[in-house]
């Protein structure tokens, strides 16, 4: 019988992002990032001005961060001691939203940060990945944990009986994020991982509450 697989994302669930991302765009760019529940393209000003970023330029930055700051982002609390608890029950493994190129560099940054797992790099929702990484497993049970909603409502629909934790840890993103639990495509939200944790291991020994 194969273990229990936990599917995770990485930027807000393991790793702090966009409060490096707003730093680096100060620093180096000029550019104020505001945390308000935006789209990236819409938070993004530059000094003295209201006009956002275009979709060009985000994705630009986006890039440039990501070839340049990965050394920047440091774990959200309590992250790192949660997966190495989690291995011990499950199979763990990253599902993140970057292009395939950054797959190795994503993996070296984790794992010097003490998280050693295989790492799936993904492009859009990611409920068809997801489907593809438990059907590959073979898993019989199965949890995915994401910060964005929109991938929650496409795991529920690629993978309807997965275990859907909505998480964001990053206290001055969370209450602005969409909440995949009321809108009924996670089971839970909880943005800390000292209530996650237990929550995700009574997952995977059978209590569905």
């Amino acid at each position: 019988m194969s273990r229990p697989l936990v599917v995770t994302d990485c930027d807000e669930v393991l790793l702090h992002m966009v409060r490096h991302f707003r730093e680096w765009l100060a620093a180096e760019h000029a550019i104020e990032f505001r945390l308000g529940g935006n789209s990236f393209v819409n938070s993004m000003r530059r000094e003295g001005s209201e006009a956002p970023l275009s979709e060009a330029e985000m994705w630009q930055l986006l890039g440039g961060f990501f070839d340049t700051q990965m050394d920047r982002q440091l774990p959200i609390i309590g992250a790192v001691e949660a997966v190495r608890e989690l291995q011990r029950e499950a199979d763990v493994v990253v599902l993140t939203n970057l292009t395939d190129n950054f797959n190795t560099a994503r993996k070296a940054q984790l794992l010097a940060l003490g998280i050693d797992t295989a790492v799936f790099t993904n492009q859009g929702p990611k409920g068809g990945a997801l489907r593809k990484i438990i059907e590959e497993h073979g898993a019989t049970r199965a949890l995915f944990i994401d910060d964005i909603a929109g991938h929650h409502r496409s795991a529920a629909e690629y993978s309807p009986l997965v275990r859907r934790l909505h998480f964001c840890g990053e206290p001055e993103l969370s209450p602005h994020v969409l909440c995949a639990h009321k809108a009924g495509d996670a089971h839970a939200r909880i943005d800390n991982w000292a209530d996650a944790l237990p929550w995700i291991m009574a997952q995977l020994h059978g209590d569905e509450a």
